[in-house]
């Protein structure tokens, strides 16, 4: 009986562990942030560790600049690895401090220089939310394993409502081209629309749909390019 009894304190002891444990707390910065001045946009992507910053006007279709990496967020310091920067090219490579604050769902940092304000526009939560790169490509009917070499890679980054891709070596600092706007997946069914295009401004405005789905945790993305190619694409996630 005895025995008995210290299992069950035990046992009791051992719950209230597991029950009181302390667990990660979500990253607060997770979705999309945007600033409005003068008609040029600013936006934030935070998702899966990884930051996307880019500025353009959408009604000129004008492009200004992105830049992106890794990040790491604790106790209001914010801390962006680079891996690409069309204004400064020399960040890349460097973790660069900043400071950053949630309140009332307005993100305060200085990630541009000066303290501002960001309204959030999504939280990150979708199916297809999170850091992907490409894994498989179609070619000739057949499925082909794209095998990184090198440091070149296309990442893409969605959130909620809003994407990002962007052609980078961070090995090379060099930079290929970038797109972004909003999306929507639904009924199999993934939709962009562009708001701006580093490569061609006349694709600002315009929508692509293609057909998609997820399988065993990668994406599939099918239908025709923005020049009327015909595309097969497998995403995985990962940076």
């Amino acid at each position: 009986m005895k025995h008995k009894l210290i299992l069950l304190v035990a046992v009791a002891a051992l719950t209230c562990m597991l029950a009181f444990r302390s667990t990660p707390s979500p990253d607060p910065l997770t979705g999309a942030w945007q600033r409005n001045a003068g008609g040029v946009e600013q936006v934030l992507l935070f998702m899966d560790g990884y930051l996307t910053h880019s500025t353009y006007d959408k009604t000129a279709k004008r492009f200004v600049q992105t830049r992106g990496g890794t990040y790491t967020f604790q106790n209001g310091r914010l801390a962006v690895a680079y891996e690409f920067d069309t204004q400064n090219p020399a960040a890349i490579g460097k973790s660069v401090p900043y400071t950053a604050s949630v309140q009332n769902g307005q993100l305060e940092t200085n990630l541009t220089g000066a303290a501002e304000g960001w309204k959030r526009v999504d939280d990150g939560q979708a199916p297809l939310a999170g850091v992907w790169k490409i894994s498989a490509r179609k070619q000739g009917g057949e499925l082909q394993v794209i095998h990184q070499s090198g440091t070149r890679k296309t990442v893409k980054i969605l959130t909620g409502t809003r994407f990002q891709w962007a052609a980078i070596d961070p090995g090379t600092k060099q930079f290929m081209g970038t797109g972004g706007g909003t999306y929507t997946f639904a009924d199999g069914r993934y939709t962009e629309r562009i708001e701006f295009f580093s490569r061609d401004s006349s694709r600002v405005g315009s929508a692509l749909s293609f057909d998609g789905r997820l399988e065993n945790g990668d994406w599939h993305h099918s239908g025709l390019s923005s020049r009327g190619e015909a595309i097969y694409e497998v995403w995985s996630r990962g940076k």
